[in-house]
């Protein structure tokens, strides 16, 4: 991957600092990633995630913005670069989840799940497409989820299908700078995202429902991000990884 003399890579992992993100941001951090840990909140989180990853000899900083606003994900890249140098890597990983029935969806809900979601996930496509440098990575994240068509996902589905649609696109549209572009679709994992609500037998019955018959980890999905972000991964490009132990 293309990086300046005497440096690290550099990857922004958005909604890095808790869940998925946090491992992510922690498994790129031990592979020698400079890490800008996006965050919109929860500044106490990802503060003393960056406190961890350089007690551990790693290189990473804590950086605030909302990827649904535009405005503050361009500031988040020029912030990345006036640090490091330069982007490498992008992990489109911020998120929400909410779930309802199609009838019973509320206007409000909707709204903030296309803003994070889709158009989050949008946002930050677009400024990595102008800033990331030659050689780099661009992973969305998606969710198995839109092959498993539960009831009551059916809003948080159709978000993630958008990301899943614009990803071999974007990949076709950075022809000629040895960009890639790929998305990575967890299955049920153990978060506070996934598990907020829901009954221990709900979860169970979940767990159970892949051959491996285990709920996922969020080492699983960093493990999966930093193969595609590293050398290994080169040749995969446009593609939708499943995450998911085998359950779709």
């Amino acid at each position: 991957m293309n990086t300046q003399a005497n440096t690290h890579p550099v990857a922004i992992v958005t909604g890095g600092s808790r869940g998925i993100g946090a491992a992510i941001s922690e498994r790129l951090a031990g592979e020698g990633y400079a890490v800008a840990i996006n965050y919109a909140g929860r500044r106490d989180d990802a503060e003393a995630l960056v406190a961890r990853l350089v007690a551990n000899g790693g290189e990473a900083i804590a950086l605030q913005a909302d990827v649904a606003d535009p405005a503050a994900m361009q500031r988040l890249f020029e912030a990345t670069e006036a640090r490091y140098g330069g982007v490498d890597v992008l992990v489109n990983n911020a998120g929400v989840m909410n779930l309802a029935p199609v009838a019973n969806f509320d206007d409000a809900t909707f709204d903030r799940l296309v803003a994070i979601n889709f158009k989050g996930s949008f946002n930050a496509m677009r400024e990595a497409a102008r800033r990331v440098r030659d050689g780099g990575r661009i992973i969305n994240m998606s969710s198995s989820v839109i092959g498993l068509r539960l009831e009551s996902y059916g809003a948080y589905a159709a978000t993630k299908a958008a990301v899943e649609a614009l990803t071999p696109i974007l990949a076709r549209e950075l022809r000629g700078r040895s960009i890639t572009v790929n998305a990575v679709a967890p299955g049920p994992t153990a978060t506070d995202l996934f598990l907020e609500g829901k009954s221990a037998e709900l979860i169970e019955r979940m767990a159970k429902m892949n051959p491996l018959e285990r709920l996922g980890t969020p080492d699983d999905i960093a493990a999966t991000v930093a193969f595609l972000a590293g050398p290994q991964g080169g040749w995969i490009n446009g593609q939708v990884l499943r995450a998911n132990g085998g359950i779709v």
